[in-house]
């Protein structure tokens, strides 16, 4: 008998940068096991060095784009991993069966804020990136 797909939501504040990868590295690492969201409690845009760094490492995000918790209203999640501490604090109560789990990431845009030089820059892009793969290598079990 064949298991249904984990419906996973990743939350994080504005749907940028650590929830777009964690979304992008669970459909290119798990796509068979997982089906994959990711939104914010509030909607910030795509951020252009998420979607640099994914590219670097052979996962293509650039057709994502940032959404809110309203914009998936209806899909029965069995999972919420929230990827940062505001998401944590604010999360709202899912109905039916979701578990929230707290994995909490570091946010590339706030380390990088004041880095003159790019490079110096989208290296907190590439470690958390790093970071949030390593993470999504463990599922579904890491949530079970």
């Amino acid at each position: 008998m064949l298991h249904p797909k984990l419906k996973l939501l990743f939350l994080c504040t504005g749907n940028s940068c650590r929830s777009q990868m964690a979304e992008g590295w669970a459909r290119h690492l798990k796509g068979a096991q997982i089906d994959a969201y990711s939104a914010g409690i509030e909607k910030h845009g795509l951020n252009p060095n998420a979607v640099k760094v994914m590219a670097e490492a052979g996962v293509d995000i650039s057709g994502h784009h940032s959404k809110t918790l309203g914009e998936l209203d209806g899909v029965p999640f069995d999972v919420v991993v929230t990827v940062c501490g505001h998401a944590h604090e604010t999360c709202p109560v899912f109905p039916g069966q979701a578990r929230v789990v707290h994995v909490g990431f570091d946010d590339p845009p706030k380390l990088a804020r004041g880095e003159t030089d790019p490079e110096k820059a989208l290296a907190h892009y590439r470690r958390v990136r790093d970071e949030i793969r390593a993470f999504v290598e463990t599922l579904p079990q890491a949530v079970a």
